[in-house]
């Protein structure tokens, strides 16, 4: 066996503890809204290894940190969520350039079709108060944060590329 298949599974154990540190340790958190750079990790596991290694690695971050840190009842909607901001950044930037389009696009879906729909979804099947209060302070803080997420992708990926062996680079 070599070397090479067994990278995939050192990085994604590295970006798991990466994406559940900024999850639940150096994040902002209310019950309804969170503020973290967890997207970081995940964005950039996933435009490395592809959208199911993506998937798995993101949904692998969620149950652990779940796990270790919720305060309350585990809910499989966000794991989803998780799973689908992972798969949604590989398929837009495995094996493809990172220009500031692709940046953009990607970060906008999932802003706009995790944070905004499913999430806020979420959060109201377990709160079961009304959406509209949940949707309005997510988009606020979605309009916020959507150039910063772009911005700091668009900064890290390239520095972080060079320390990977030449046969995952481009």
């Amino acid at each position: 066996m070599s070397n090479f298949r067994t990278i995939p599974a050192v990085f994604a154990g590295v970006f798991v503890a990466l994406t559940v540190l900024l999850t639940h340790v150096f994040s902002l958190q209310t019950p309804f809204l969170r503020i973290s750079f967890s997207f970081l990790p995940i964005a950039i596991f996933s435009a490395i290894f592809g959208p199911w290694r993506g998937a798995s690695m993101a949904a692998a971050a969620d149950l652990i940190g779940c796990l270790l840190f919720s305060p309350g009842l585990y809910f499989p909607g966000f794991t989803f969520s998780a799973a689908l901001s992972g798969f949604l950044y590989g398929r837009i930037f495995y094996r493809q350039s990172m220009s500031l389009w692709r940046i953009t696009a990607a970060c906008s879906l999932v802003f706009f079709i995790i944070d905004l729909g499913l999430n806020t979804l979420w959060l109201t099947i377990l709160y079961q108060q009304a959406a509209a209060a949940f949707f309005l302070s997510r988009l606020i803080k979605s309009a916020l944060l959507l150039p910063l997420h772009i911005i700091l992708i668009s900064m890290l990926y390239r520095p972080l590329i060079i320390f990977l062996p030449r046969q995952l680079r481009l």
